[in-house]
């Protein structure tokens, strides 16, 4: 039996599963900071060559103006993500008055047909870059969907939460194009985030700690 889901062009049914998912870190640093006024999520999303941007950018369409600002993080090699992102955030400075982003690299972890033995070299260089980069953007909430480049910033968050300096809420959303198997960063993040979401019941049967809900992208 085929899994049930939304229709790419169904916008109403793609906010009403994906916005209670998206609610919850609020929900969270809002009783945190009980008996403040909340100010907006710094956002932190964490995008990759291909297709990872182009999925990673309709998750964030959806998000209201509270998300701000959104910090953006690439691979130094990567030339193709960064023209999407400024098309995208032009668009949305049309729609909020106040929109607020900003564009940041680290190098490539790992680059691909890569030998392991020399990416667990990059990754490591990787991750002491990004450490004081995350540490400088002190997000709330960190969204990724499975490029190379979010494991060292992930990692790095939770150094910094490890180390009493700052805590962010991971939220990872693994491709679309991931059926029954999980990405390298998915298998390594799936034990690391907060909130790891599926969009293929296969998966969810595999990694009983995921969320299903369904095709979000």
């Amino acid at each position: 039996m085929q899994p049930s889901f939304p229709p790419p062009g169904s916008t109403g049914a793609f906010l009403l599963l994906l916005l209670p998912l998206l609610l919850i870190p609020w929900v969270l640093l809002a009783r945190r900071r009980r008996g403040r006024r909340t100010p907006p999520l710094r956002l932190l999303v964490v995008a990759g060559s291909g297709g990872h941007t182009t999925e990673i950018l309709r998750l964030l369409s959806c998000l209201s103006e509270s998300y701000s600002p959104r910090c953006y993080i690439l691979a130094d090699s990567d030339k193709m993500s960064e023209a999407k992102i400024r098309s995208f955030e032009q668009k949305r400075a049309e729609r909020f008055s106040n929109s607020q982003f900003t564009l940041d690299r680290i190098p490539r972890s790992r680059e691909v047909r890569q030998s392991w033995t020399s990416s667990v070299v990059t990754t490591a260089y990787s991750i002491l870059y990004s450490l004081p980069l995350t540490y400088k953007l002190k997000p709330d909430l960190i969204l990724c969907n499975g490029p190379g480049t979010c494991v060292p910033v992930c990692i790095s968050a939770l150094l910094l939460g490890l180390l009493g300096m700052q805590r962010a809420i991971i939220v990872y959303v693994e491709s679309i194009c991931r059926v029954e198997t999980l990405s390298l960063s998915g298998k390594i993040l799936y034990y690391f985030s907060d909130y790891f979401i599926v969009q293929w019941p296969a998966l969810k049967e595999k990694y009983p700690k995921s969320v299903y809900l369904g095709r979000i992208v």
